[in-house]
């Protein structure tokens, strides 16, 4: 008799444990709210090696140790880089620009990109060299800005300041508050 008890309270259980797992249903919309509720990201990827093409020829090269997927933000989604991040650009010249930092993050809908710490823009050809702690990148217009400090190298000069504008392959730059030797040409 007591084994027949403990049949049905076992088959009761079970019946209650399926029951609860099947009224358990949230849309993808209730998981993302919840998600931007608590300031979670909506996806992680980890040790990431992106190469974009166009046409058949490479444009992008991205690395990055982790990628979080902030996309459920409603007004400003975004994706972070918390260990940093690597990006080279190609130009169809041959031109290419690597620029890195320790962390990124990057919003969609504005596409302009912050990089923060040990932050390093090179152009290759050139052998312009940016560093600062800190850039704002325009991906649509293809412009790095600062207010931070930064230093500057070029073939012949090396400029320090604060507050610093240029295109995406650093051939042409505008500084704010400059200090250095700057050689001109006539």
């Amino acid at each position: 008799m007591q084994e027949s008890i403990m049949k049905h309270m076992k088959s009761v259980a079970v019946i209650l444990i399926i029951a609860m797992l099947f009224s358990c249903t949230n849309s993808v919309k209730e998981v993302n709210d919840f998600l931007a509720d608590k300031n979670l990201p909506i996806g992680e990827a980890f040790d990431i090696n992106h190469i974009h093409t166009d046409s058949g020829r490479v444009d992008v090269k991205m690395k990055t140790p982790l990628m979080l997927d902030f996309k459920n933000r409603e007004d400003h989604p975004y994706s972070e880089f918390p260990e940093g991040l690597e990006i080279t650009t190609f130009e169809k010249n041959g031109d290419s620009t690597t620029i890195k930092g320790d962390f990124a993050r990057s919003y969609t809908k504005t596409s302009v990109s912050e990089m923060i710490g040990n932050v390093v823009v090179l152009n290759h050809a050139l052998e312009h060299k940016l560093t600062t702690d800190q850039i704002y990148w325009d991906q649509v217009s293809g412009y790095f800005f600062t207010e931070r400090n930064f230093i500057f190298y070029t073939k012949t000069d090396t400029i320090y300041g604060k507050g610093f504008e240029a295109t995406q392959g650093l051939d042409r730059w505008w500084v704010k508050n400059q200090s250095g030797i700057i050689e001109l040409s006539e």
